[in-house]
């Protein structure tokens, strides 16, 4: 126990200092290796052996696709089609955010994606509607979470690998809380906008008309609702693995961006650098917290964190509590893949034995993790928008508060205390027995 709190001490002020994440965990991994005088002759194969499956491209090759739709512009496309759904609503605009955010979280499978794609079309919009440039930041930032819970969702990908359990199925349990965080945004940002005098179209359309631009936005739209049909439709199908149906995906996002001539060839090949560069950063992350996790197991270290913890609360409520506690300091301090890494590794060994079925406790880590990225000091997701929406801390802090504990909170009570959301989807697929 001394070496965890001491090692996790240890990485917390290095990432206060403002060392790169990855470097932190490498000097954990190196910190428990001499205080338990472990052999890295063993560690080191017996973790590249794990790293190297097939199944860790699908990372990469989801990011290589975030940054391809990213930079086409493709995501304007689903915006309008949202648009001609919901776009006569007084409200409408800021569904059309949240609801955006989840489709393109769908195709990208990383929040800073979605912020960064939606964020740049949406704001401005919303600004010249009426909504005050705080209030369109903080929804984008707070919606942005969706990215991360929506499949394919790249942090789950890597949090099954760590923790051993299939792909699908840890994307499967965040779709119910994915679900009800889209409808109880769109009504918050309903009842927070309803004073505020938006600037509605007051151009009316008869039902045949209305049907028809309907028709012509999803007609637009269509290749692109499409690329998540053909990627989780291959995936959970069972057509193609997850690394193929990432693969597929990038294959038919190029290939559609070109066809609409929203980028060329080196766009394309600068988002493969600069999808390579942050894969190659997760890699580093992964290795270390692989080797870090297989002392700790080993050692018996985990075993040992788990009776602390559960003789430390009288029952499972307060077990969950207390690991919600842990999940959100850790989002504040580290981003959202970063955060799924570590609680894969150190905290599924506890929550497993406590009880807590396996996708739970991924519901459970995709939310709170999510909730942690928007919550100040650290906020990296939150300052994200606040970058892309040119918006200062003053203006976008009080609303965003307003949509992390009033919308997120609750998210994060009924995710952890009512497993049926987050296990109902994945039962239907077969994946709990």
């Amino acid at each position: 126990m001394d070496a965890v709190i001491v090692g996790f001490g240890m990485v917390i002020v290095l990432i206060v200092l403002g060392t790169p994440i990855a470097l932190a965990f490498g000097a954990l991994a190196v910190l428990m290796t001499v205080w338990f005088n472990a052999d890295p002759s063993y560690l080191v194969p017996t973790v590249f052996i794990k790293i190297r499956s097939v199944v860790l491209l699908a990372g990469p090759l989801f990011i290589l696709l975030g940054n391809v739709m990213d930079a086409s512009g493709l995501a304007t496309k689903l915006i309008n089609f949202v648009n001609s759904v919901v776009g006569q609503i007084k409200s409408g605009l800021g569904t059309i955010t949240v609801a955006t955010t989840a489709v393109f979280g769908s195709i990208s499978g990383t929040d800073s994606a979605a912020i960064a794609c939606i964020g740049t079309i949406m704001i401005p919009r919303m600004q010249d509607q009426g909504y005050p440039r705080g209030h369109a930041t903080a929804l984008v930032a707070c919606a942005g979470i969706l990215g991360q819970l929506v499949p394919p969702s790249v942090p789950m990908i890597f949090y099954a690998i760590v923790s051993g359990n299939s792909i699908p199925a840890c994307w499967a349990a965040t779709v119910g809380p994915a679900i009800v965080m889209v409808i109880y945004y769109s009504i918050l940002n309903a009842y927070s906008v309803r004073k505020i005098p938006l600037k509605v179209s007051t151009e009316t359309y008869s039902p045949k008309q209305r049907v028809k631009l309907t028709a012509v936005a999803t007609y637009k739209a269509l290749p692109v609702l499409f690329l998540p049909v053909i990627v989780l439709g291959g995936i959970y199908g069972g057509i193609v693995t997850p690394t193929e149906g990432a693969c597929l995906g990038v294959a038919y996002t190029i290939l559609v961006a070109l066809a609409y001539r929203t980028v060329g060839l080196k766009t394309i090949w600068n988002s493969a650098i600069s999808a390579a560069v942050i894969s190659g950063v997760i890699l580093f992350m992964t290795f270390f917290i692989l080797i870090t996790s297989k002392i700790l197991v080993v050692e018996g270290i985990t075993r040992q964190l788990a009776e602390f913890v559960m003789a430390a609360s009288p029952n499972i409520y307060v077990t969950l509590l207390l690991l919600n506690v842990i999940l959100l300091v850790m989002g504040m301090m580290m981003d959202d893949l970063s955060g799924t890494l570590l609680a894969a590794a150190v905290l599924y060994p506890v929550a497993v034995a406590a009880g807590v079925h396996p996708l739970h406790f991924a519901a459970i880590v995709g939310v709170n993790l999510g909730l942690g990225t928007v919550t100040p000091p650290t906020a990296p997701m939150l300052f994200l928008a606040g970058r892309i929406g040119n918006s200062p801390p003053e203006e976008y802090m009080k609303p965003a508060m307003f949509f992390m504990w009033v919308g997120m909170l609750p998210l994060v009570i009924i995710t952890t205390y009512w497993p049926g959301l987050s296990l109902f989807i994945p039962g239907l697929l077969g994946f709990v027995h």
